[in-house]
């Protein structure tokens, strides 16, 4: 089906749809086979080169949802991120990266770039200048993502794109946080977008997978890396994930607005510290995630007052639930310090704003009074054992 002049949930819900030819199901049929024919074929079809039925599906419509002409899916975002990063640097490349990134993202390159005589900068803030500032004779790529994990921060994507193309070098950005649904950094100028598509994507905290879209020479470039490092996604949770983004547009308009009102009512509240969410006016890029953003997403952080305890908090919640990985739709809590962000050292961490009593707050789509209710129960409960003086 033509992505051209079809809505979100139309894309969410048809685009790369394999159609059921001999019982006419509503649903694409899955097609579980690891070995295909090799004579008198137009393709040579195998799970590891990225092109099942199932597959090739899916990426056309992730492409779509991206605005992208190509898309691949992979076992992971990690797998998303490590493939596309070294499908466009090498031994004597340079990469310039934001200051805040998800840990996993972070170690990556700590740890394993220097093996391969690849060499990298953080940058200082989020500023475009901040990025120039880094750039060298050898930089090839640069790296973003926003809302960053775990503070929200919000990055200027077309600033930033635009001394990309000053200086020809490739931008790449984690739009996982966002989600299609609420920004397309293709139209901002980046070159390739990835998903950690365990999130919004998936959005019932059953599938591990990743994805990325660019342009067909991109994609062709990471492809030749990708079938060779091996991280395809079996044509079951394929299946899943296409079920799984049929809703994602509904799921994550819901959870833009929930997130607003959790929010607005912890900005309000006299046991919470400071909040961090794009959607609220006293947030310093706020004007600049309007800009930029359709919707404000479905993840905020925010910190308890010094003498609550946040790990007493969170097992004191009953409803939302203690969860490491975010975007389902249950809403869940997780310290970033002890989770997403373990690895990097205290002195990183506090570098980056990243409080051990943080805590990141994935809304879901339950009524949020119900969420506001559980909220205020775990904070009763948690100051019944406290010796403060309120």
């Amino acid at each position: 089906m033509d992505k051209k002049g079809k809505g979100l949930n139309t894309i969410c819900t048809h685009v790369g749809e394999l159609e059921d030819t001999h019982y006419k199901g509503a649903v694409s049929p899955l097609y579980m086979s690891t070995s295909y024919a090799f004579d008198d074929v137009d393709i040579k079809r195998y799970p590891r080169y990225f092109n099942t039925p199932n597959q090739e599906g899916l990426c056309k419509k992730i492409a779509a949802l991206e605005h992208a002409e190509s898309a691949l899916i992979f076992g992971s975002g990690m797998a998303a991120v490590s493939t596309a990063l070294l499908a466009f640097l090498k031994a004597g490349d340079h990469i310039v990266l934001q200051q805040t990134l998800y840990g996993g993202t972070y170690n990556l390159v700590t740890e394993e770039f220097d093996k391969y005589g690849i060499s990298y900068s953080f940058t200082e803030g989020w500023e475009p200048k901040d990025f120039e500032e880094k750039i060298k004779e050898n930089t090839k790529v640069i790296y973003i993502e926003t809302p960053s994990n775990p503070l929200l921060t919000i990055t200027d994507i077309e600033g930033v794109a635009a001394i990309a193309k000053k200086h020809s070098i490739v931008t790449m950005i984690d739009n996982t946080f966002a989600s299609p649904v609420n920004r397309n950094p293709i139209d901002l100028g980046i070159d390739v977008v990835i998903h950690s598509a365990t999130k919004y994507m998936g959005g019932h905290s059953d599938i591990c997978a990743g994805a990325v879209a660019s342009t067909k020479e991109h994609m062709n470039r990471i492809f030749h890396l990708a079938k060779n490092f091996g991280g395809s996604l079996s044509d079951y949770t394929v299946w899943l994930l296409e079920r799984s983004i049929k809703t994602m547009g509904l799921r994550v308009k819901a959870q833009n607005e929930n997130a607003l009102t959790m929010a607005q009512y912890l900005e309000g509240h006299k046991d919470i510290d400071a909040v961090y969410y794009p959607g609220l006016v006293i947030h310093k890029d706020h004007e600049l995630a309007k800009r930029q953003m359709k919707g404000f997403g479905g993840m905020l952080s925010f910190e308890l007052k010094p003498f609550l305890d946040a790990s007493l908090f969170q097992k004191s919640l009953r409803l939302i639930k203690s969860s490491m990985s975010p975007a389902g739709v249950e809403s869940t809590v997780l310290s970033p310090s002890q989770t997403s962000h373990f690895l990097m050292s205290p002195e990183v961490r506090a570098e980056q704003g990243i409080k051990d009593g943080l805590i990141r707050f994935s809304v879901g789509i339950e009524e949020p009074e119900d969420l506001i209710s559980d909220i205020e129960h775990a904070i009763k409960e948690i100051k019944k054992g406290t010796k403060a003086t309120f």
